[in-house]
């Protein structure tokens, strides 16, 4: 990790009543700032479900600005999230991306992601 990058987590929990269910999400920001600048951001939201006694984590909209990309930002930052998933007894983390950034893909293959199934989505 560059020493001139500062890392701040950012933590939210909310809870949703739904068919007399509480269900519980917490998200967390990861930011990493350089010179007073948000230069990448990563976040982690911690879930669970009834088919496993542990939660599981997902990655989402991990982003690092084009001039710090290929400088390690994005390999701290998807770092950082895989030992918050760690702290939190995650049997698994999922990362999503786009068909279309095989340099994420290789990425996520270096830190230890394996490719799984295949993502579907429906805007709301």
């Amino acid at each position: 990790m560059y020493r001139r990058f500062r890392i701040f987590f950012q933590q939210e929990s909310r809870g949703v009543n739904f068919e007399n269910r509480n269900i519980e999400v917490t998200g967390i920001r990861i930011s990493v700032i350089d010179d007073g600048t948000e230069v990448g951001r990563a976040y982690i939201y911690i879930m669970r479900n009834d088919l496993h006694d542990q939660p599981f984590g997902l990655m989402e909209d991990v982003y690092v600005d084009e001039t710090y990309r290929g400088k390690g930002v994005g390999s701290e930052l998807v770092k950082q999230v895989i030992e918050l998933a760690k702290k939190a007894n995650c049997y698994k983390l999922i990362a999503t991306s786009r068909t279309s950034r095989p340099r994420v893909h290789e990425l996520y293959q270096r830190l230890g992601f394996t490719q799984h199934g295949v993502e579907f989505r429906v805007d709301l």
